[in-house]
């Protein structure tokens, strides 16, 4: 197991909330939130309110930048989101899920707690000099973030949809 169950989970939250951004926007109601809380559970306090869902948008470009920065400015990054946080860490159990950190205190708004939890992520992936599983889809059309989680590290795109569209282009192409 190449990370911990949580920080699979947070990396995957925010490799999803920071391809949101991108074209065609998918988190711009109520109903693409609740979605995006269904896919990514978080517990804790979650206001489900236009205010939320404006500031977890702010957030989106962040967290691009953090994913996608090289390894010292991955750190710098990191640094500059611990700051940014309200440190209250306990360790706990939950919805299945054995013991595992939780940085920030359940009553803090969601937007910090994923900062949070995004940095803590990354600090993983920094300690394990893996920062390469992270990059941008291979697809020409699309910017989306791609989190390689593969043994053999070969996932290319960001989602079936960039990958289908590439095999299609790859099968046409050879057919010619």
């Amino acid at each position: 197991m190449l990370f911990t169950d949580d920080t699979v989970e947070a990396l995957r939250a925010a490799v999803h909330l920071a391809n949101t951004a991108e074209a065609p926007d998918t988190l711009e109601t109520g109903h693409d939130f609740e979605e995006f809380l269904t896919a990514f559970p978080y517990t804790g306090r979650i206001d489900r309110d236009a205010a939320e869902l404006a500031t977890i948008r702010r957030l989106r470009p962040r967290l691009r930048g953090m994913l996608l920065a090289i390894r010292d400015e991955m750190v710098e990054a990191i640094n500059d989101a611990l700051r940014d946080v309200t440190f209250d860490a306990h360790i706990v159990r939950h919805d299945g899920a054995d013991w595992h950190l939780h940085a920030v205190a359940d009553d803090r708004p969601l937007a910090e707690r994923i900062l949070a939890e995004t940095a803590m992520a990354l600090l993983d992936v920094v300690r394990a000099e893996e920062g390469s599983r992270l990059a941008v889809c291979a697809d020409e059309q699309c910017e989306g973030i791609v989190l390689d989680l593969s043994r053999n590290r070969s996932r290319r795109y960001c989602s079936t949809t960039c990958t289908n569209r590439n095999a299609v282009a790859a099968y046409r192409a050879r057919q010619r």
